[in-house]
């Protein structure tokens, strides 16, 4: 309860600050890079061929009430609401959440912002998808899966470019996306604090929903591919059907799978290349044959995946996370991609080889050591420790005297 209080008073100084600095229209409120950004550029490529550049308003979705009131973000938005009403009144925004399709159920803001929101259907029953209405901050939101900014003339559609629009994703507890909260207005309202206040914000109504009971929360969905990549034969399933991937597109993958907050692109290259002097260009093709094998599964820009992936590497890493060393064990087969000579993958092997083995040398269960040491004969202080865990009348110490035999005449 304290911690939760600690959050709501951190939360509230923050909104308050960020109201005054918009309402005061800081000097540099305005400014934006003219550049246009890879994430941005990537989302037009996508869209504008569904999406007419000339076209007034978001498509609607009839009846959207219910879905709002069956959602399990009605609640947890509701518990903060007099927040977001408190932004969009003294700060001059429209506050807005969307489900996972990015259709919006609920929004809030002032009399002459909500006036101009449902000018473009900005407003409950809109659908602001990528495939919907182009690049916009939801949009991008939810296919990236992490927190989005669009400026003015980077939305696709020309009725957007007076407005500037943050939005970040809402999880549920076990990771999966429910929908997106937003927060929009005229482009010279933009500030630097907008981002934190909705990243603040939206982990407010995902700390809600961490309490809500687990019949509240939609069903969790299977992750559809699975990646094995300790011991020989490493290999990738998607529905059960192995993923034909180039030994360094199941390097990317692992790298993903086990760093869940992704990588840039000049880290990844990085991690797979080390020194050699390999073309960002060359980086980015392996990523594109991944997210096509993948069906999509790999952000622009910042590399992260947007489905969740069972891996077997990772699994190692939750059982010692958690304390189960008998489950690290037992599903620690073998080295991580013992064939690659990519930095990243061998950081990675070298790291679990370690936290396994010191996890084993720690515990006082012999079969651990037992186990373990079956597919690491020659490690000799494993056998030991085996041997000293073991009763004397074990007469398992006969299998741990022979191979502490055979790891001191190796």
């Amino acid at each position: 309860m304290a911690a939760h209080g600690a959050l709501r008073d951190r939360r509230t100084r923050l909104v308050r600050e960020w109201s005054r600095l918009v309402a005061q229209r800081a000097p540099n409120a305005s400014s934006h890079d003219p550049a246009l950004r890879e994430e941005i550029a990537a989302s037009w490529n996508r869209s504008r061929t569904a999406v007419d550049p000339h076209r007034d308003s978001a498509p609607a979705v009839p009846d959207v009430a219910d879905r709002w009131r069956m959602s399990p973000l009605a609640g947890p938005v509701a518990e903060i609401a007099g927040e977001l009403r408190s932004i969009a009144d003294e700060a001059g925004f429209v506050a807005a959440v969307t489900d996972a399709d990015g259709t919006i159920l609920w929004t809030y803001g002032g009399r002459v912002m909500r006036h101009r929101a449902e000018r473009v259907n900005f407003a409950p029953g809109g659908r602001w998808d990528e495939s919907a209405m182009g690049t916009n901050a939801p949009a991008l939101a939810l296919r990236e899966r992490r927190p989005a900014t669009v400026f003015s003339a980077e939305h696709l559609v020309e009725a957007l470019h007076g407005w500037v629009c943050y939005a970040a994703p809402l999880r549920a507890p076990g990771g999966r996306l429910l929908g997106v909260l937003d927060l929009s207005s005229t482009w010279d309202r933009s500030h630097p604090m907008v981002m934190p206040t909705v990243r603040t914000l939206a982990a407010a109504i995902e700390d809600r929903l961490a309490r809500l009971p687990a019949a509240a929360l939609p069903p969790v969905t299977e992750p559809r591919v699975r990646l094995d990549c300790l011991g020989d034969g490493a290999r990738a399933l998607r529905d059960g059907v192995p993923l034909s991937l180039r030994p360094r597109q199941l390097e990317i993958l692992t790298l993903l799978a086990l760093e869940p907050d992704g990588f840039t692109p000049e880290r990844l290259r990085e991690a797979l290349y080390g020194d050699r002097p390999v073309t960002m260009t060359s980086l980015k093709a392996q990523v594109s044959h991944l997210r096509a094998a993948l069906g999509g599964a790999v952000a622009q820009r910042h590399y992260v995946l947007t489905d969740p992936v069972v891996c077997d590497a990772s699994a190692v890493l939750d059982a010692l996370a958690s304390g189960d060393t008998a489950a690290a064990v037992r599903r620690y087969t073998g080295p991580l991609l013992p064939e690659s000579e990519a930095p990243g993958i061998v950081r990675w092997r070298d790291y679990l080889e370690v936290a396994v083995r010191k996890a084993v040398l720690a515990s006082p269960v012999p079969e651990h050591a037992l186990v373990y040491g079956e597919r690491h004969r020659y490690d000799l202080e494993v056998h030991q420790h085996a041997h000293m865990l073991l009763d004397p009348s074990d007469g398992r110490r006969g299998i741990t005297a022979a191979r502490i035999n055979a790891a001191l005449h190796d």
